[in-house]
This record gives C-alpha cells, structure tokens and sequence, in this order.
C-alpha cells in the first residue's frame, strides 16, 4: 500500500515552511476578550410608562370621584365599567317604560344585580322568532338587527339596534308572549341580559313596585346637561330680583377605586456565580437588570390588557369605535378625534397597524406629519403623535386596535398610579428585596412593580376596534 502525501497547506506554512510569527488562533489564548453585556430581544421603547404622568399613591388605592352621571329620558340605558366587567346603572332601569319614574333604588339595585353579562360573536342570533320571550336584553357595546316579518310576508329588516337600546320589557310583565322578530348581532356584542323568573323573584319582595306596575304611567325622568351628569340649577339673563334656583352638585355614590397591582418574581443566583465571576461585569447586577427589563415590559403589557384595570377594557362603550371600512383610515382617526377633542396627547398602537395606517395614505395621497417627543420623530395625525406599542394584541383574524387619550390629572385624563418610597426601592414603584440564601447555596431576590393607570373621566380615552392590518387592496 502507497501512503497518500498530505498537501494540505497548514496556516503559517507557506512552500513546506515553518511559521514565521504567532498565529492569531494561539494569539486569542492570551488576549482579553471584550465582550457586550447581555442584550434582549424583548426590551421595546414602552412608550406608554414613558408618556403617562405618574400619580403618588399612599396606602396604595387610588379612587376617582366623578358627578352622578345619567342621561334618563334619552331611551338608551347607561353602564359602568370596571375593567372588563359590565353592569347597568340601576337608575338607568327607568329607560325601560314600565319603570319609568319607580324611584326605590333598593328595588332598582336589587333589579341590575340580576342582570346577567354575555359576550356574543357577529352573526349569532340572540332570540329567534316564535321562540318563547322570557327575558329583556340590554346592549352594552355592539349592533343587533331585528329582522321580522314584512308586509308582504317577506323576511325585512325592523331596524338596528345599537349601545344603550334594549328589548323588549314586555315580556317581563306577561306570560306566555313569543318573539315576534329575530335579533341578529352584526357585530362582536357585550349584552346584558335579565330573565322573566329573576324579574318575578325581585317583583314578588317588593310591595312597592308591584303597586308600581299596577298604576303603569307616563314618567318624566330626572334632568342633566349634555354630557349626561345630574345638571346644576342656575339662572343667567335676568333682570331685576327674581329668586334664584338653589342646588348642589351629586357625586357618584359608589367611585371606582384602583388597587395597585403587583407584577413579581424571584431571582436565584447561585452563591459561587456572584463570587467568582464578576469581571469585568457584576453577574448579580446583569441578572437583575434584565429581569427588571422584563418586569417593566410586563407592566405595561398589564396597563394595555387588564381585564380589571387595563386601557383596553376601561374605554367606555360610547367612545369605542368601529372602522369605516376594515384598515385604519384617515377618517377613523378623526373620528376618534371628535371623541377626545380636549386636548388629545397621543394616539397608540402596534407597529403594524401604524404600517396599515401608512398604507391606506399612501393610497389616498395624504402623508402624515412628523413631530419630535423626547429627542425622537414620530409620525403624527393633525398634530397629534402616534407611538408604537406591541403590547396591543393582534387576533389570529389579523385586526387591532387604535388607542387615543388624553393624560394628567389636571386635564382629568388617563394617569398612571404607583406608590414610590418603597423599602429596598430601585426604581419608583419597583424593589428589590433580598430573601436569603437556601440550603443549595442559592441566593434568592424578591422582585417587585406596583402599578395601574386610571381614567380620570370617560371622553379621556378612544378605541378604535377590528383595525384590520393584512388587507392589501
């Protein structure tokens, strides 16, 4: 057997040689490598921390007094809000004609907590014809078409309903009633509704509203201003000494409250890391600085998407508004704008839906502004800027949301809400407290955020819902 001549040229051997200086494989031996602390994908701009104004919170609860708001007369009922959960005004049960002017706010609060909340997809029939009618629907949020019976014997449209509309009280006072039409959401629809047995039950304790019903009159509801509060007396325009109105202000008798919430977690860093390796970087330091990163980051993921306090679930359903045609248009922006016209700080929303908005005025030749925010030029609509956030969720449909609010609490808008001063405080409203060290040599650090965000009053925030973000055409 020949041997086989080996003509690989080796680095440094040049002609058969031998090397003629150090190579730089052996060189990196005894040099000092420089190396980059740890980088993290996740860590985003959180414009959103950046722009609310933060409000000191003591004892770690926060309540927002408002007027006593109701709009008795309009035909449309009212609800509150907290977070995702959604209950009618008891007073508000006077827009039903049969409890018009029944002033027991027992027998009414007793009534409202029997309602019952539904959440219904577009396209779902709620009541269906010829079904029994047993109980009364009120629509929080959303578009409902009734759909009956026409004159000449064809299925027709009967109308649509919309937030605040109802139907039917009927049949809480009769039995054995059929529908006569059927309710069809158009849209995603927040309902509330209430049974003809849960409406039997109150009835039947209470003397006073049986007597109520039995008399079955034309009432007049209580008066308010335009923006639905209890409306203050006064008189202007006169002449000489006519007596004047005498009155008072009424505030809500149940204010929301905030809590601050908590995001935590616990750090373990192993006794040995934290003695020997800390040069040229300290490792408890590093692992500590990108796991408050990733608090800070779920922070503001909390005050986008809380179902109890988060921005998302706290518009009212009024100021929550669908697109014109599917992407978000320049349009829907200034609808938006019609809503929040007080001093608007800033529109929100995921990068992608930002891009869509860019898309539909590149179609329509219109080019936004630019503004400049704390050293960075952001686009603009009509002056007012639009800041990315990932943290608003894009459904598997591909759709978004637009946010726009006004902030301060001078100007009565969204604020943000933490409590600084903390022992073992790093940054406010954030701290680090040691734990111990574990019978595995494990040092554990307690890690924690107190935070929520509040909106002062309701036409301090907008939504623009079902932003579709893929449409090409």
């Amino acid at each position: 057997m020949t041997d086989t001549l080996d003509t690989t040229v080796r680095p440094g051997l040049e002609n058969g040689q031998g090397p003629t200086s150090l190579t730089t494989a052996a060189a990196r031996n005894l040099a000092t490598t420089t190396k980059s602390p740890p980088q993290m994908q996740e860590i985003t701009s959180r414009w959103l921390l950046r722009l609310l104004p933060w409000i000191e919170v003591s004892g770690g609860t926060f309540r927002v007094n408002r007027r006593l708001i109701y709009a008795l007369g309009d035909g449309k009922v009212t609800f509150t809000q907290n977070g995702a959960a959604v209950h009618v005004v008891p007073q508000e049960l006077r827009e039903l004609a049969f409890l018009r002017d029944f002033d027991d706010e027992e027998v009414l609060a007793a009534l409202a907590d029997r309602f019952v909340l539904q959440e219904v997809d577009a396209g779902t029939a709620v009541v269906e014809a010829g079904q029994p009618a047993d109980q009364v629907c009120l629509i929080a949020h959303g578009k409902i078409e009734k759909i009956g019976t026409g004159k000449y014997g064809d299925q027709t449209q009967l109308g649509v309903l919309s937030d605040g509309d109802h139907f039917t009280y009927s049949v809480l006072l009769e039995t054995g009633d059929i529908w006569e039409f059927t309710a069809r959401t158009l849209t995603r629809c927040i309902l509330l509704t209430l049974s003809q047995d849960a409406f039997e039950q109150v009835a039947a304790q209470s003397p006073a509203l049986q007597a109520h019903l039995a008399r079955w009159r034309e009432q007049q509801g209580k008066p308010q201003n335009a923006e639905g509060e209890a409306s203050i007396a006064m008189a202007a325009g006169h002449v000489g000494e006519p007596p004047l109105p005498s009155t008072f202000v009424d505030y809500q008798l149940r204010p929301r409250e905030y809590e601050l919430s908590v995001a935590q977690t616990v750090l373990r860093v192993h006794t040995r890391v934290a003695d020997l390796y800390n040069e040229p970087m300290d490792q408890v330091q590093q692992q500590l600085r990108l796991t408050i990163e990733a608090l800070r980051e779920r922070e503001e993921d909390e005050l986008v998407n809380n179902r109890d306090f988060g921005l998302l679930h706290n518009a009212e359903m009024k100021n929550r508004i669908p697109t014109r045609t599917g992407p978000p248009t320049p349009d829907d922006l200034d609808e938006m704008l019609a809503v929040v016209w007080k001093e608007p700080t800033f529109f929100m929303a995921h990068p992608r839906a930002i891009a869509a908005f860019g898309q539909e005025c590149n179609k329509l030749g219109v080019y936004p502004d630019h503004t400049e925010v704390l050293g960075n030029k952001v686009p603009a609509w009509r002056g007012v800027p639009i800041f990315p956030c990932n943290k608003i969720p894009i459904t598997p449909t591909g759709t978004s949301s637009f946010l726009l609010m006004r902030t301060g609490e001078a100007q009565q808008g969204v604020i943000g809400l933490h409590q600084t001063g903390l022992p073992d405080e790093v940054q406010p409203g954030l701290n680090v407290r040691f734990m111990g060290i574990d019978e595995k040599a494990i040092i554990n650090y307690l890690v924690s955020a107190y935070f929520s965000v509040a909106v002062l009053v309701s036409d301090a925030l907008a939504i623009l819902e079902d932003v579709e973000i893929g449409r090409t055409q």
